[in-house]
């Protein structure tokens, strides 16, 4: 017997809760990593741009008393025995009738057995707490939500210790009129709805849904399964987890909330617990905030990175792209020269890479003429625009507004963007390990790092953002495209620099916004002084990279290690890069329409160590304006993938001893240690019996090189070739690799040929 569908509304409770805006700035400090020769620190002119402090998952979720309440007793609740199509009701508050339990009062109440098509329905007027204990309980319904929570001030599930728990319901839904789509998840409630305990819970959702509450969602503990027709879990207001095992399969969204109405809503926050996603759609996603404190995730988006669209590489004309002509980029990332295997690059294949949500069967007909038999949920949903790109979207970690990561592991392969936001992305620690179709980790405005060991096995481009910040962590990034992209966000000018936030957002303890003039300050996310850009004078340490004026884009290097290995552009930046510190491995292009380091405003160094090695066509060294010196060499012919390239001074003291990754033609090196009026040699080949890591050796012997060129540094930044100083690359390079060219002075493949050298470096990992 099929159950009258009950239908109603309620006003929303609003409570205010704290800014969501978290974007962490930190200043610089000294930084000295194993295979850093020198780092130091800097200071730079600045103007900030949103300076915020980091969000956690306590700044935004409160618990009650009714939230982690797991204790009942027969004594004070109310038993529910079910039995197939029917119940058993030994207490006060609820009632049994035609296949349905309808809980009318506030209170505790355990349920037990097996329903075979009925409905737990919750409508209880005064607004109270319902506490529903699932005590080996199996619930399913055929056509309709398993439990409705209807109406209540809270509803509390608990998964008792020790219990094997089932939710179901069917593929096709029965409503009262045409105009009714809800409910539509197996579990389903319209109000505050809390998980609990330590027991199991499996849910089906066949129809739409698995778990829905139209406003606050928690998890508090339990282990819980999902799988859904479209999305797993969802919340209006919020979705809080602070603990548990969750395991979810969905054919949309795996996690998400939705409320797009109220900035201060519409979140998810994470303190921790152990998730499994697979999804067709985004792993995680929430309409404003996304906060992670810590936890273990496993999360695999639109069927992985291999069913990612391909991509085509823009020309240099387009806006940010590099290389010529467009194509396919290279998927050839070389062999590391410390006997670590190569980062495979399979070939995406070219399909549209779209996943149907939910089903899209349509409307079947009924035979009453007062219902309306629904085997799909064909409407939007009411809480969230959905819009057709949605729909293709596919990426594991997404916020609306700002993406803020504490802590945690994470495991990722996603067919788009493995952590992406429309606003901001702070990373402050956590492990990672990513394989992205598309970006690895791409903000639309400030992508701030300041900490966590993060590695981008796979991706397009594996950092991209309007404002990049790298202030410490230990970051490795290997892309198909550019291994760093600053680029898009709004265009803005050092006169009347805004923040990309809202300007009205509330400020509070928990989270605060400020826009700030031009100031002083050492090593934090930044948008440099736009003034002195795009002159002659900061312009002749460069090449060709920059074929436009320089936008307000921003790479901020203050401490930390970053290594790349890019088939595009190793550094790319449509305004400046600035670096004060850290440690920095480029292994570039191959071919000579990108380069190791691209730029079109100035890339300032202070302090650090930079190697940048790739192609010969389109090579940057660092600005003149830089206070730490540089040297940029050009090979007469490329070099092979793992052939040293060593650098020492007159005294024989290390510089660089360095292997790179592929095949290369300019190497650009930036060291505490070079110094403007210093005597070199440059070697290629041999061996070192030093400690690489990524490439660059530190300690150790070399020994058995060919010397290919002496000379005399001239300025703080010194092109170098064969033959001797040269000056900087201002030809444009071609679309071929760039092997065979004699350097940038019009050297002839000339070397000084069957010198060789043994010394003993110097370099100090700990300086």
């Amino acid at each position: 017997m099929k159950k009258n569908m009950i239908t109603g509304s309620k006003l929303w409770s609003i409570a205010m809760i704290t800014s969501l805006l978290a974007a962490c700035s930190s200043q610089a400090t000294t930084s000295t990593t194993a295979n850093a020769a020198t780092s130091t620190t800097g200071t730079t002119k600045t103007v900030s741009v949103s300076e915020q402090t980091s969000v956690k998952y306590a700044d935004l979720v409160s618990l009650d008393a009714d939230d982690t309440n797991i204790s009942w007793s027969e004594a004070d609740s109310t038993t529910i025995k079910l039995n197939g199509t029917t119940a058993t009701v030994t207490g006060s508050g609820a009632k049994a009738a035609n296949g349905s339990v309808t809980i009318s009062e506030a209170g505790t109440y355990v349920l037990s057995g097996e329903l075979t098509d009925g409905q737990i329905v919750v409508n209880v007027a005064d607004k109270g707490t319902v506490h529903l204990v699932l005590n080996g309980a199996t619930i399913h319904d055929n056509d309709s939500a398993a439990i409705y929570i209807q109406k209540a001030g809270k509803a509390v599930i608990t998964l008792e210790k020790g219990t094997k728990n089932t939710v179901s319901d069917g593929k096709t839904y029965v409503y009262a009129d045409a105009t009714t789509d809800e409910p539509d998840a197996a579990i389903f409630s319209k109000a505050d709805l809390t998980f609990n305990g330590a027991g199991q819970l499996t849910v089906t959702g066949n129809y739409n849904e698995g778990i829905t509450s139209k406003d606050d969602l928690k998890i508090i503990s339990g282990n819980i399964s999902v799988k859904a027709a479209d999305d797993g879990i969802k919340g209006k207001d919020m979705v809080a987890i602070q603990a548990g095992t969750i395991t979810i399969e969905a054919e949309g969204d795996g996690i998400k909330s939705t409320n797009d109405t109220d900035t201060t809503k519409g979140f998810v926050a994470i303190a921790g617990g152990t998730f499994d996603i697979q999804s067709g759609n985004d792993g995680i996603q929430a309409e404003t905030a996304l906060v992670t404190d810590g936890g273990t995730y496993n999360i695999v988006t639109g069927g992985g990175s291999a069913n990612a669209p391909a991509k085509v590489e823009e020309g240099p004309f387009g806006g940010g792209g590099g290389g010529w002509g467009g194509g396919t980029p290279p998927t050839d990332m070389g062999t590391p020269p410390d006997g670590e295997p190569p980062a495979d690059m399979p070939e995406m294949p070219n399909n549209s890479g779209t996943n149907a949500g939910a089903n899209t069967n349509g409307a079947a007909a009924s035979n009453s003429a007062n219902t309306t038999t629904a085997t799909t949920d064909n409407n939007a949903d009411a809480d969230s625009a959905t819009t057709a790109t949605e729909s293709t979207s596919a990426k594991a970690l997404k916020a609306g507004t700002d993406l803020t990561v504490n802590g945690g592991t994470y495991t990722i392969d996603s067919m788009d963007d493995s952590l992406h936001s429309n606003n901001n992305v702070t990373v402050n620690d956590g492990t990672f390990n990513i394989e992205s179709g598309d970006d690895g980790i791409h903000a639309d405005q400030a992508l701030t790092i300041n900490g966590g060991k993060i590695t981008i096995a796979k991706s397009y481009e594996g950092l991209e953002g309007a404002m990049i910040t790298l202030n410490d962590g230990d970051v490795d990034v290997t892309a198909s495209d550019d291994g760093v992209n600053a680029a898009g966000g709004e265009t803005e000018t050092a006169a009347n620099t805004t923040a990309s936030t809202d300007s009205t957002t509330t400020a509070t303890d928990a989270a605060t916004t400020s826009n700030i003039s031009v100031t002083e300050t050492t090593g934090t996310t930044s948008t440099t002084d736009q003034a002195s850009q795009g002159t002659a004078a900061n312009q002749q340490g460069r090449g060709p990279g920059g074929m436009g004026a320089a936008s307000n884009n921003e790479f901020h290097i203050n401490g930390g290690s970053l290594t790349v290995n890019a088939g595009g552009d190793g550094l790319d930046s449509n305004g400046s890069i600035n670096m004060t510190g850290g440690t920095v491995i480029v292994n570039g292009p191959t071919n000579s329409g990108n380069g190791a380091l691209d730029y079109d405003g100035t890339f300032e160094i202070s302090g650090g160590y930079l190697v940048a090695a790739g192609s010969s066509g389109m090579a940057q060294g660092t600005s003149d304006a830089s206070t730490q010196n540089t040297i940029v060499m050009t090979f007469p012919a490329t070099q092979k993938a793992g052939t040293l390239v060593h650098v020492q001074d007159s005294e024989g003291n290390n510089i660089l001893t360095f292997a790179p990754a592929k095949d290369y033609q300019t190497v650009v090196v930036s060291s505490p240690d070079l110094k403007k009026d210093g005597s070199y040699v440059i070697y290629s080949g041999g061996t070192s019996t030093g400690k690489a890591v990524d490439g660059l050796y530190t300690d150790g012997t070399y020994s058995g090189g060919t010397q290919v060129v002496a000379f005399q540094s001239t300025s703080n930044v010194t092109w170098v070739n064969e033959s001797g100083v040269t000056t900087a690359n201002t030809g444009m390079g071609g679309p071929g690799g760039g092997g065979g060219q004699g350097g940038f002075g019009g050297g002839r493949n000339r070397s000084q040929s069957g010198t060789t050298t043994d010394t003993t470096g110097t370099t100090d990992s700990a300086k």
